[in-house]
């Protein structure tokens, strides 16, 4: 296939994607569904963000498997929108929608194999470069592949009522232990996938050089965040509401951006520089908000026989907290450079050294053998020369 086909594919395929979603986000809201629109957003995003990176990663490199894969991901998400919309129009009529109907609202049910598992399993397995590691390596995207596979056909006949859709019944429901049987293998198959790809990256790592390093880099910290996040959203939704979702949904579009840079090696060697402000100001964003709920609790069992206004206990609680912002980031600066930058941290320290020696350094020669062995020790050049300026 030539470049030229392959854009021009790559391109249509993302089209397709959104078109899909465009026409079931249509008929959703045609059908009056306006209570769950908010919830909704998620699915439209994840396959307009996954069809348009896919597309970019395809286009310009054809060869690599991942773009074709995030464009999968984002046509089958956007066939899920559809699937969706067509339901929902049909329940207009009554609950008898009929067996293609039925079995749309069936494909909608296990949408998340599509935007979980497939970028979970053969994504990982083929990132970044679109090979595996080896041969070997074929039997853990087999299992994934079976997985899916069998859920998709056993799960959907083991399951009686659809959660998205509680007022209809499975039309392809089948009674059966061995069906239920069948689903539990599916599932484990799927387990074995996921596990044997997150241990892919970890062995591709582990032998890449220092690009592949940081692209792997990018995927990890997008996937770190969403696996933090993801959790909270279920555990804060009640009182966080639509920020807790809006979090998730933000984490799960950094899946495929961080893909797409990783890939396309656009500001690659920031991401350095992102984990560590991640580290750095979540772990100050934690200490920082249990020293407040702490010192809130402290001072309302001080000052409980002195005034029952919490206005004075807030106040204190904010003022203290704003107080330890700058040392406490320094402190976790510092343990975050010393724990997982050390390089940095030792550059950072040699640079110190060097300077306090500077201020007592009255010999030339000397001073300059320090700057070329500070040079060497921290910026690691192939050649290290000094010029020195002649005085007249």
């Amino acid at each position: 296939m030539s470049p030229q086909t392959a854009s021009r594919l790559a391109w249509s395929l993302g089209a397709a994607a959104i078109a899909l979603m465009l026409t079931g986000r249509v008929l959703y809201l045609a059908a009056g569904a306006f209570d769950l629109v908010a919830r909704e957003l998620l699915l439209p995003a994840i396959a307009v963000a996954f069809a348009i990176v896919g597309a970019l990663v395809a286009s310009r490199r054809p060869g690599n498997a991942i773009g074709w894969i995030l464009l999968g991901v984002g046509a089958s998400v956007g066939l899920a929108s559809l699937a969706q919309g067509f339901v929902e129009q049909r329940l207009q009529s009554g609950p008898d929608i009929g067996t293609f109907a039925g079995i749309a609202a069936v494909y909608y049910e296990f949408k998340w194999l599509l935007f979980v598992v497939v970028p979970a399993t053969f994504l990982l397995l083929r990132f970044p470069d679109g090979q595996l590691l080896s041969r070997r390596w074929r039997w853990i995207g087999r299992f994934a592949g079976a997985g899916i596979v069998g859920v998709l056909v056993f799960g959907s006949a083991s399951t009686t009522r659809l959660f998205e859709f509680p007022t209809l019944e499975n039309p392809v429901a089948v009674d059966g232990a061995l069906v239920g049987a069948l689903t539990g293998v599916s599932v484990l198959l799927i387990y074995v996938g996921i596990f044997g790809s997150v241990a892919s990256v970890v062995v591709r790592y582990r032998r890449a050089g220092r690009v592949q390093r940081q692209q792997i880099k990018w995927l990890a910290t997008a996937g770190a965040i969403l696996a933090v996040v993801a959790p909270l959203d279920a555990v804060l939704d009640d009182p966080l509401g639509r920020a807790a979702f809006a979090a998730t949904t933000i984490s799960v579009l950094m899946l495929p951006v961080a893909v797409g840079i990783a890939i396309l090696r656009h500001r690659l060697y920031d991401i350095d520089v992102v984990i560590n402000r991640t580290l750095v100001y979540g772990s100050l964003t934690a200490t920082l908000a249990g020293s407040y709920l702490v010192g809130v609790l402290l001072l309302q069992l001080v000052l409980n026989g002195v005034t029952a206004d919490n206005g004075l206990v807030i106040a204190g609680s904010t003022l203290a907290v704003a107080a330890l912002f700058q040392p406490v980031r320094r402190r976790i600066q510092s343990g975050v450079d010393r724990r997982f930058f050390r390089s940095k941290y030792d550059a950072a320290r040699t640079l110190e050294r060097f300077g306090a020696r500077l201020r007592d350094e009255v010999d030339l020669d000397a001073l300059a053998d320090d700057l070329r062995a500070v040079v060497a020790e921290t910026m690691q050049p192939a050649h290290v020369t000094l010029w020195l300026r002649e005085t007249r």
